[in-house]
């Protein structure tokens, strides 16, 4: 199985037109599709289900191109490292991200570093502890910013120097919104939402054996998009303050809920982990401003 090949594969299951891939990859369809038939032939199973005007994948190309844009990433990046051993002016390093406002302090340290390598370049992908440590352990990025406490036997880690407090987003019309503050007894029989994650780790800590008193009616993973279900009248969202536009047009408002539940954010990056020479000096840097 070439690389090549796999490329091949991706361009037509992006395109799902064996016609717009070969043009896009410029090589000639008959040579694509002779290809793409040799990769079917090599794996015993059909990858695409054909029809007059596209191609659509079948399960097994489904599970190629999970695997295969996989190995394209790791063989770019590694591709990308090797290229900047001769030179540190620059390159580029890849970071996963939690969303919080504290990711200001990584935002000033990119700043910085920027001004004596201007030719660096970062790429930031953002989601939950679970899939930013997933592509970190993967060899996917580089660094991780997550709102959760390191696993130590995997990671080494840098503690970001202010913690983000919770609170509850809600239309301004809300009865609640009328108070300062929000108790555990304020949110009894309200339609909550807010991630995963912290309906796993951080609210335990906050209300311990209450947690099967508060309804949480949906999960997710993004504030932005949970703003949008409160603006539409879903219920309320948990989540960090500063995340989410509460400006007088907005027609929310955040409250903040006692007793103060925070929590903490962690810079982490595997253990005997090889860096490529950008990286290496951008974590030193980080290491003398957090450490």
């Amino acid at each position: 199985m070439e690389l090549r090949v796999l490329r091949y594969f991706l361009a037509i299951a992006r395109e799902e037109n064996m016609t717009r891939a070969a043009e896009n990859l410029r090589i000639s369809q008959p040579s694509l599709s002779k290809e793409i038939k040799k990769l079917e032939d090599e794996l015993g199973h059909s990858l695409f289900v054909r029809t007059n005007k596209s191609m659509h994948l079948t399960d097994e190309g489904m599970l190629l191109r999970k695997r295969a844009e996989d190995i394209i990433a790791m063989v770019d990046k590694t591709t990308e490292e090797f290229s900047q051993l001769d030179s540190i002016t620059g390159g580029e390093i890849h970071i996963g991200c939690a969303e919080s406002i504290q990711i200001k302090y990584l935002a000033r340290s990119i700043k910085s570093f920027k001004e004596q390598y201007p030719n660096f370049v970062f790429h930031i992908f953002s989601g939950d502890t679970e899939p930013v440590a997933e592509r970190l352990d993967r060899g996917l990025i580089d660094l991780a910013v997550i709102v959760e406490a390191p696993n130590l036997s995997k990671y080494n880690y840098l503690t970001i120097p202010e913690s983000d407090k919770w609170g509850l987003v809600m239309l301004r019309d809300s009865p609640l919104a009328e108070k300062e503050y929000v108790t555990f007894d304020d949110l009894y029989g309200l339609p909550l939402f807010c991630s995963e994650q912290s309906i796993r780790v951080d609210f335990p800590r906050w209300c311990g054996d209450n947690m099967d008193k508060l309804n949480f009616a949906g999960t997710v993973n993004l504030a932005y998009n949970g703003s949008v279900f409160v603006r539409e009248g879903l219920g309320y969202l948990l989540t960090f303050e500063h995340l989410i536009d509460t400006s007088e047009e907005s027609g929310l408002c955040f409250r903040p809920i006692r007793p103060t539940l925070e929590t903490n954010m962690y810079i982490i990056w595997k253990k005997y982990q090889i860096f490529s020479p950008i990286a290496e000096l951008f974590l030193k840097r980080l290491k003398e401003e957090y450490s």
